[in-house]
């Protein structure tokens, strides 16, 4: 093991880093304020006696400081904002003082950790994530134009909306004074465009998902039901490392679990605790439901093209999750479970699914 001499505290924000040093051996703390040049940063914690080892708080800023400091041979780590121990009688919060909590909490081995992910890993949940917006957003410019028609008394009845036929349905109302046409032009544009934005994201996710490094676990996690080029993908690049979780507890990082408030000899359960990636936990929440519907293995080709794609291994183990799920939801709705409920807590047990094939050689 390293006996580090310099223990370092990077309060980082966008325009400015605050760090603070505790040397070991003297007991002496160092001090000092940076505008935002990581140079100057990675120069000043290299100038400290050493060994030297540093942390700042995972945030919006991003990896770069890690990638700087550890590629220049000083170890580094990001910690985790919520798991941050802070005095609760403490009411003075600066960066000073933030910095030197962070130096104070390495030094006693208190800092919990988050997993960095590589350029490539990060890139791509870059673009998960701005598919994610881009669904958010076509929900709102949708919700917008179709309340906009309400308000004037136009209610569509023909069968499933956003279809072909509803986009004739649409455009037969811009016949109205130029106030509501032009209006709804502006609705309905934003409409076309983030269908062709999501669109164009969809293709190449899936062109991601077809060749990259991703590629193998993807199909892999395709073998269970709900879980499609999409879902698969973005699970893929949400969780990454999922080596450093077991099947129970993977359902606790994706706030799958429920709450808890026990004392002595009561014990009570609450929600779900709705904690870490809520992207992943959505996704998996969705897939649950797809369980509800009857298993039939030879009943679509849609699986078999799935399963064509991964090894015998993950097949088998997908089938026999996908006929475990389906049992569970059996079981649920003879218990008369609510339905929401009960879809979570398969979500939840889907979560260990993947996980073991995701850990799955191959």
């Amino acid at each position: 093991m390293i006996t580090y001499r310099s223990f370092v505290g990077l309060d980082v924000h966008a325009r400015t880093v605050v760090g603070c040093a505790i040397d070991v051996q003297t007991g002496e703390v160092v001090r000092r304020r940076f505008g935002y040049d990581l140079a100057e940063v990675l120069a000043w914690v290299a100038s400290l006696p050493g060994p030297q080892t540093a942390t700042y708080e995972a945030g919006p800023t991003g990896f770069g400081l890690f990638r700087l400091l550890t590629g220049s041979g000083i170890e580094c780590v990001v910690a985790a904002p919520s798991k941050l121990q802070r005095p609760s009688g403490d009411r003075v919060k600066t960066d000073a003082r933030d910095a030197f909590h962070l130096a104070r909490l390495l030094k006693l081995g208190e800092i919990t950790l988050v997993h960095v992910p590589t350029v490539a890993e990060e890139t791509a949940r870059d673009l998960v994530r701005s598919r994610e917006d881009t669904r958010q957003d076509l929900m709102a410019s949708r919700h917008r134009l179709s309340k906009l028609l309400l308000r004037h008394g136009f209610v569509y009845s023909g069968g499933q909306a956003w279809t072909g036929k509803h986009d004739v349905w649409l455009r037969s109302h811009r016949v109205a004074d130029m106030a509501f046409t032009t209006a709804f032009d502006a609705s309905y544009e934003a409409v076309i465009q983030t269908v062709a934005r999501r669109d164009r994201l969809d293709q190449t996710i899936c062109l991601m998902a077809a060749d990259s490094q991703f590629t193998p676990l993807v199909n892999r996690l395709g073998c269970l039901r709900g879980i499609g080029t999409l879902t698969g993908f973005g699970l893929a690049v949400e969780i990454t490392n999922w080596h450093r979780f077991t099947g129970k507890t993977i359902g606790a990082f994706l706030g799958l679990v429920p709450s808890e408030s026990s004392s002595g000899q009561s014990r009570s359960l609450g929600s779900i605790t709705k904690t870490g990636n809520s992207h992943a936990r959505r996704l998996l929440v969705e897939a649950g439901w797809h369980h509800h519907r009857d298993y039939r293995p030879n009943a679509t080709s849609v699986m078999h093209a799935r399963w064509a794609k991964a090894p015998l291994q993950a097949q088998l183990r997908g089938q026999a999750g996908n006929e475990r799920l389906h049992k569970q939801w059996v079981a649920f709705t003879a218990r008369k479970k609510r339905p929401v409920i009960a879809n979570v807590a398969i979500a939840r047990e889907l979560a260990g699914w993947c996980w073991s094939l995701a850990v799955m050689d191959g």
